[in-house]
């Protein structure tokens, strides 16, 4: 059974190899975790995808907003794999307050940054590769319909400016 303090190491692991490219990052994954066994993998999956569904949150959305200079529905979903990529200490401050993200990120380019489309499939890639089959039910409740929190008009820069103050001033607009 892997505990969280394993699956943050291999997320650790991979972007620091990776140097900051999420596609180097999601590669590397999947090659760490093909070093494990089949259900150790789906230990990992449920540990990400159970971090995803945590990171469903208006706020977080606004703040994806705020550095992809607005998130659709996908972008949105590939934002939450990034954060989770990015490591414990970022998500866990992403997801208790998203305007602490001005201090947490280094520097962002939203060229290259807030995609991590290819880290959500990691775990499934891995798995496939390693059985021949698809990963498993995960045995999760089912996300929310909707993000947890308080609705935001991801379109309205005035009121993302208002809500996340350091963000804005420090990547928005």
């Amino acid at each position: 059974m892997m505990d969280e303090t394993e699956f943050w190491d291999l997320v650790d692991s991979a972007r620091d190899a990776a140097e900051g490219d999420a596609e180097d990052q999601a590669d590397l994954l999947v090659e760490a975790l093909m070093q494990l066994d089949p259900e150790r993998v789906v230990d990992f999956a449920r540990h990400f995808e159970a971090r995803y569904n945590r990171a469903y949150l208006w706020d977080l959305w606004g703040a994806a907003a705020v550095l992809l200079n607005g998130a659709s529905d996908d972008a949105f979903d590939y934002f939450r794999c990034w954060l989770i990529g990015q490591g414990r200490e970022v998500f866990e401050g992403a997801v208790h307050d998203p305007d602490q993200l001005a201090e947490l990120l280094e520097d962002f380019d939203d060229e290259v940054d807030g995609d991590g489309e290819d880290l959500g499939f990691a775990a499934d890639e891995a798995y496939e590769q390693l059985t021949g089959a698809e990963t498993p039910d995960l045995g999760l409740p089912n996300p929310p319909p909707e993000p947890s929190g308080t609705p935001l008009d991801l379109e309205d820069e005035a009121a993302l400016a208002e809500r996340f103050p350091r963000l804005w001033e420090r990547f928005g607009g």
